[in-house]
Order: structure tokens, then sequence, then C-alpha cells
């Protein structure tokens, strides 16, 4: 028979920067409430074999801090096919609620356990992707690695009069792409949602180094296209929920653009680097407040709810609302706009 006062924290997908800032804050808020906090260990995998450990108020406190999560994660098991397994073995932690921070790939294998289950939502991606909240945690702490990155590399590509091409994350969706390239004024920015030309990225290519420019930057994500051709997969993954594991995207264009162009080109793939890095104080504020709210939702026993961010607010918000399909960037989203208005090619 779950306790009533024990709540349960699990971050579950990939690792995101703020992840430990969602524990700490929304356990710290919880234990001074008279709240025993338990952290469930490594998502899923920690429901299915019972794995748990105990969240005290001393060993929480800093954890704002640091990259990943002290609970772990883990992308490879879903729950499909095992839901009435799920719900047993969820039920054996004797749990009263959970808190539970995650992407698509979490709550779309919480769909169908859902209504046996005591559940608060925090939505948590780097690729900001999730519907129903304005941004997610995690998202401009990946968008500062990119914008870093790129702007180191500047030099370099100036030195050498190279083309480097940076690959980004971002399977179905271009955010962090667009919104590191933008923020590092990439020449050229590629993300799925705008399969582009190559014909007129080639054009526009030998136009700038035509005009004496030296180097030149393109940010890409990992699931970008040109038009008519599909993702580029670097490998599967057996039994994972999300097996297609996308990459070469950068190695591919510049190889191409060395053949196409006749500039000598480069690729950098970011990879985690993206998450690695401590949240930013951006991601740290925002985390500060969603753990806070998750535990007043818990105080108040209004499950089935989300927290999220809109209108600059940290609110609630239906669960179903963090369940619906991936949010991807709009042709005429305003960055977009901004992009082009600099002379990038997007």
């Amino acid at each position: 028979m779950a306790i009533e006062k024990r709540i349960g924290i699990l971050t579950g997908g990939g690792d995101a920067p703020g992840l430990n800032g969602v524990i700490e804050s929304c356990g710290r808020t919880l234990i001074e409430h008279g709240f025993e906090v338990v952290g469930v260990c490594d998502g899923f995998e920690g429901v299915f074999e019972g794995r748990t450990r105990s969240l005290v108020a001393s060993e929480l406190k800093g954890l704002h801090a640091a990259a990943g999560t002290i609970l772990g994660a883990s992308n490879k098991t879903g729950t499909a096919g095992r839901e009435d397994e799920f719900l047993r073995r969820y039920r054996e932690l004797d749990l009263a609620g959970m808190v539970v921070a995650g992407g698509d790939g979490t709550f779309a294998g919480l769909t169908k356990v859902s209504p046996g289950l005591r559940m608060i939502g925090v939505p948590k991606t780097i690729d900001n992707d999730l519907a129903g909240t304005d941004f997610t945690f995690g998202y401009d702490t990946a968008c500062a690695v990119v914008a870093d990155s790129i702007d180191a590399l500047r030099a370099t590509a100036a030195s050498h009069r190279r083309c480097l091409v940076v690959e980004t994350m971002g399977r179905t969706s271009g955010w962090i792409a667009l919104g590191g390239g933008l923020a590092s004024y990439a020449d050229a920015i590629l993300i799925p949602e705008r399969p582009y030309d190559r014909g007129k990225l080639a054009a526009f290519l030998r136009a700038r180094r035509n005009s004496g420019q030296r180097g030149a930057l393109i940010s890409i994500s990992e699931g970008a296209a040109a038009e008519g051709e599909t993702a580029s997969v670097a490998f599967e993954v057996a039994g994972s929920p999300q097996a297609e594991r996308y990459g070469g995207v950068a190695q591919n264009l510049a190889r191409w653009i060395e053949r196409e162009v006749g500039w000598e080109s480069r690729h950098v793939v970011l990879g985690h680097l993206q998450r690695a890095r401590p949240p930013t104080t951006t991601d740290r504020l925002l985390t500060l407040a969603m753990g806070i709210e998750a535990a007043r939702l818990v105080c108040e026993g209004a499950w089935g709810q989300a927290v999220v961010l809109r209108d600059g607010q940290v609110t609630r918000a239906p669960l179903d609302d963090i369940m619906k399909p991936a949010r991807l960037v709009p042709p005429d989203h305003r960055w977009v706009a901004l992009a082009q208005a600099i002379g990038a090619f997007i």
C-alpha cells in the first residue's frame, strides 16, 4: 500500500542541463513540507528493477549547478508491451505519486499507463520540441554550447580559409541548430523543417568565398537533409524505442562542399557536449521555479498536471498538453526571419 507522504522523482530519457536543479528544488520543497522523497534510478529501468534511493536535504543542496542527473536516466527502456508489468512494479515502490521530468519518449511511454499513476510532469529536452510549453529547460544551455563553439571555430576557419560544418543535435526539429547558429551569426543554418536546395547552397557559398570571405561557419541539425533526400543514419540501437541514431550529416556536407564549391571544408560534431555543460543562469532559474511548482502540485494533490512555461511565466497545465506531437520550427518563425535579415542561408 502506498505511503501517502512518500513521493518519487524520476528523470527519464536523455540527460539535460537542469535536471539536477529540478531534483534539488522539488526535493527540498517537498522535504520542507514533511514528505519523504525517493529518487527512482535510471528512468523506467528503476521502476522495472525496483532500484531507488532516498533523497535527503543535505544531499540535495548544491545539485543545481551540476550537469546530468544524480538519479541517472535511460532512453533504452520503454513501456510498450510491458504496461501491466510497469504498473505492478511501480505499485511495489509504495509511492503516493511521482514527479517525472522527461521528454517526448518518456511521456509517450507513460501515456498508456498514466491512468494508473498519480503523476506530475516536468517537460525536459535540450531539443526544445515538446508541445505545451514555450521553452524546455536544457535548451538554453545547449544553444550556448553551439554558439560558443561556432564563435571559437571562426578564427580557425578564417586562418585556414576553410568552411567548417558544425553538427548539432536535433533529429526532427532544428531548434538547437537555429538558436545556436543565430546566436553565433553562422553563415548558414540547416534544419530538418527546411530541406535545403543544394544548388542554392553551393551558389551562396561560392558568392561568400568570391567576396573575399576567408572562412564560413555552417550550423546543421543531425536530422537535416537536402530536398528529396532523407536524414543520415549512423547506426541503430537494438531494442531501443528510438532505434535509429542520426549522424554523419556534417561530414557528408563538408565533403560535398569541397567537391562542388571547391572550398576546403572540415566538420565538427558537438554531440553530447551539448548535454554535458552545467546549466546556464536561464536554465537554473527555470528549473528552480518548475521544481517548486511541481512540489506545490504534489502538496495540493493536483495530480495529472504538468509544469510549463507560458508567456514568460511558470504555470500549470493538463498533463496531456505535453503528450502531443513534437513542436517543430514553423516556416515563418521570427528567428528564421532574423537569420534571413543578416544574410544567412536558411
